[in-house]
Formats: C-alpha cells, sequence, structure tokens
C-alpha cells in the first residue's frame, strides 16, 4: 500500500514499502508537499513541468501539457505518448494522496483519448517511485479506522487495475529506485525500461507489511513463484541487470540515455496501428493464462477484424511503395 494515503483518514499502510527499500525512505518523504498541495494545481502544475524537460519532451518535440489537480503529477502528450511524471523527486516521488487520486482521474482519460497510442510513467529526478510516504506513516502510526482505510485502499487499487488494463500500450522508465506500491505500478505496464543504476526492491518485510498494490501477483507471472517467494520474503534489492536477467526488464540503459530512448520508443508504439494494438494486446493478457485452443480462436477473430480495417490497407500500401505507413485508427 503506498503510504501517503491521507484519503483514508488513515496510515497508509502499503506504499510505505517502497521507501524503505529504495533509499534512507525516512527523511526523503518528510520533504512531502503538504496537505493542500492539490489546490496549487493548475498553475503549480505547469509551474512544476519545467524542470525536467527530458522526461516529456526533446529538442523539436511538441508537448501538450494536461493539468493534473497538482504539481505531484505531470501529464503531457507528445508526438501521440501520454507522459506520466510522478514529480515529487524531492521525497523519491513517494506516492502522496494528491498522486493517487491524479493518476486515478487521468488514467480512464488517457486511455479514451485517440491522440494518445501509447503511455509512458516515469519519476522525477534520481528515482522512479520509492512507494508510500514513510515520514507520513510514522507520523499517523496505526490506521484509527481499519475499515475505512481498506476501502482506500481498494479504490487506489482500481487505479493500478485501470494501468494494467489500458487498450494501449504501457512502458515505465526507471531512472533510479522502484519500491513497494512504485514496484507495483512499473510492474503494472507492459514493457519496463530500466537506467543502469536503477533497482528494485519489494520492501514490504522490512517495514512488517504484507504487501499490495499487485507486487505479489505480478513478480508471480513475470519471474515465477519461487523467485516471487525471494524477493518477496528477503525484499532485498535486485539490479537493473538482474531485472533484465530475469524478465522483469526489458532493456538496461546507460542513466543519461534512459529518458530519451524510453520517449523514442514510446513514440515508435503510438505510431503504431492502434486497432491492431488493441487486439494484440488484448490476446497476449489472455495468453497468460488461457489454453492454446483459446488462444488460437481469439487469434483468428482478430486477424481477421484486422484485415477489415484500413490500417491493414494503409500497411500494405506502404510496404508496396517502401515508405512509412499512416496508421489512422481505422
Amino acid at each position: 500500500m503506498n503510504g501517503g494515503a491521507k484519503d483514508a483518514g488513515a496510515t497508509g499502510a502499503t506504499g510505505e514499502v517502497g521507501e524503505a527499500g529504495a533509499a534512507n525512505a525516512a527523511g526523503e518523504a518528510g520533504a512531502a508537499n503538504p496537505p493542500g498541495a492539490a489546490g496549487e494545481a493548475s498553475a503549480a502544475n505547469e509551474a512544476g513541468a519545467t524542470g525536467e524537460a527530458s522526461a516529456t519532451s526533446e529538442p523539436g518535440a511538441a508537448a501538450v501539457e494536461w493539468q493534473t489537480g497538482t504539481p505531484q503529477l505531470r501529464c503531457a502528450v507528445v508526438d501521440g505518448v501520454g507522459v506520466l511524471t510522478l514529480n515529487r523527486p524531492e521525497a523519491r516521488n513517494a506516492l502522496s494522496a494528491e498522486m493517487k487520486q491524479a493518476l486515478a482521474a487521468l488514467l480512464p482519460r488517457l486511455g479514451a483519448d485517440a491522440a494518445v497510442g501509447c503511455v509512458l510513467l516515469t519519476g522525477a529526478g534520481a528515482a522512479f517511485c520509492a512507494g508510500g510516504d514513510t515520514k507520513l506513516m510514522a507520523r499517523q502510526g496505526r490506521p484509527p479506522a481499519p475499515r475505512a482505510r481498506k476501502r482506500a485502499l481498494r479504490r487506489e487499487h482500481a487505479a493500478l487495475r485501470d494501468l494494467y488494463r489500458l487498450p494501449k500500450p504501457t512502458l515505465a522508465a526507471l531512472p533510479g529506485p522502484a519500491a513497494g506500491a512504485g514496484l507495483g505500478l512499473a510492474l503494472a505496464c507492459d514493457l519496463r525500461f530500466m537506467a543502469e543504476s536503477a533497482f528494485i526492491s519489494s520492501a514490504y518485510a522490512r517495514l512488517a507489511l504484507s504487501g499490495d498494490y499487485g507486487v505479489s501477483w505480478f513478480l508471480t507471472r513475470l519471474a515465477g513463484a519461487a523467485k516471487a517467494r525471494e524477493l518477496m520474503f528477503a525484499g532485498e534489492r535486485v539490479s537493473a541487470q538482474e531485472c533484465l536477467r530475469l524478465g522483469l526488464a526489458n532493456r538496461v540503459l546507460p542513466d543519461a540515455a534512459l529518458r530519451n530512448a524510453a520517449l523514442n520508443f514510446a513514440r515508435r508504439l503510438a505510431l503504431g496501428p492502434p486497432r491492431a494494438l488493441r487486439r494484440m494486446k488484448r490476446i497476449l493478457r489472455r495468453a497468460e493464462t488461457a489454453p492454446l485452443e483459446t488462444v488460437l480462436a481469439l487469434e483468428a477473430d482478430a486477424m481477421v477484424q484486422s484485415a477489415t480495417d484500413d490500417d491493414y490497407l494503409e500497411a500494405v500500401r506502404a510496404f508496396q511503395q517502401q515508405r512509412a505507413p499512416r496508421f489512422s485508427g481505422r
């Protein structure tokens, strides 16, 4: 659970995990923006967005900023890529109530917007997301209202499910640590690019917490049951290269190259055929648990549907004319 859950009125039982394993989290989280930061929203959202242009754009790219309701989460659309940046670098981007609420509101919008072909999730500064706000958790102590906290967690988990279920490709770019709930967000994406210095940690056991944000589910599916148990029980740091070996990362890049490499790859996906990619993602998800015959039937249906799209005809013409296709999503 991500710890800064002010919305619950209680301690953020899970997100706390993140910071503990990501670095010396207790100190970082204390720099969190105070309650009411969300009210600064529209002006601060743009003001905070300028600090790290490379996270949302590069020279020549026109970024369209979206209002998020808080400076702690930035959103911009760059060449068809919806770039979400967790923006609390002073706290290693530990999750606050404002960030979680903004994520929950933005993900459905990004999923429904035809101008967005891919979603890129990253963190400002030298971290991806340290999970929960351990300083806030230390102040709050035990949840005064466990039932209310559980309801709040289920609301937070709904945003995680929205991220996992987005019908378009999603990519997490990890410039640094991802721990606890932050690790859950990264694992919910389709792909993960990591900087060489980045690492992950479940971190829950270090805080005497059992884990949330789907970390146990994602690790079991991506790394296997035995490795997932090791990573959850021990809570040790796992380097970027080890994540690559385990299948938890798709690419490991030099720190200075990560942001541009991730954005360029996301651009490539955003230029792809939207309908075909949606069908592909749906089938790939079913392939995780469905028998072969079911997947073959899904593939047959999707192939026939795709062959009736205008994008299929455009792709064939482009291939014959030796040019890049221009997909319309029709």
